[in-house]
């Protein structure tokens, strides 16, 4: 079984009524270490030593966090610049994390029929989330497609419910280490989760 580690970053998570349920659905998982950076960080003075034996404890790593700006909240940021140091997670000694897989669950306000060329965001998400893969890569881990949650000031609580239980399912199937195909041209780890009826 894999150990799945969520490093969910949301400055307003009183606000956001999109993450606030999602988190009920996954705060108390088993095999899920969910680790929400503002309230572990306030003052934004990370543990870098911590949060390293984190990510070596765990096999799967999530950014769970809301697209603002076209990026994701200042203290994932500062997270990423501080704990993922030269000759640690990268470098030529740096090994740490390598084979781990990661990717990012978002949330935007914005609908998924506005990102990309014909859009007023011009770009797709995966083109936003770039700077992740990269970051992913030069770490030697595998990046995955993103789980994204668009749209979420239009959704209607069903719409929401199925997106969390998506999520779950998501997750079942990364603890259990069951197989799945990400197929190519593959934008999205949503699309390729069926739930049970």
């Amino acid at each position: 079984m894999s150990k799945v580690l969520i490093l969910f970053s949301h400055p307003n998570l009183e606000k956001s009524w999109a993450n606030a349920r999602l988190m009920n659905y996954i705060n108390h998982k088993s095999g899920v270490t969910f680790h929400d950076l503002y309230e572990e960080y306030p003052n934004f003075n990370i543990d870098i030593e911590y949060e390293k034996s984190l990510l070596l404890k765990h096999d799967i790593i999530i950014w769970h966090h809301p697209i603002f700006w076209y990026s994701c909240p200042a203290l994932m940021k500062q997270w990423i610049d501080l704990v993922l140091e030269f000759q640690w997670a990268y470098g030529p000694n740096g090994n740490a994390l390598k084979g781990k897989r990661c990717f990012n669950v978002i949330t935007t306000g914005s609908a998924r029929i506005f990102y990309g060329e014909k859009g007023p965001h011009n770009y797709s998400i995966q083109t936003f989330l770039k700077p992740f893969e990269q970051t992913a890569t030069l770490c030697g881990m595998t990046y995955l497609p993103p789980f994204a949650i668009m749209g979420v000031h239009r959704l209607s609580e069903e719409e929401l419910k199925i997106y969390a239980e998506k999520y779950v399912a998501l997750l079942d199937l990364l603890i259990d280490d069951v197989p799945f195909e990400v197929k190519k041209g593959c934008d999205f780890l949503n699309d390729i989760i069926e739930l049970k009826k």
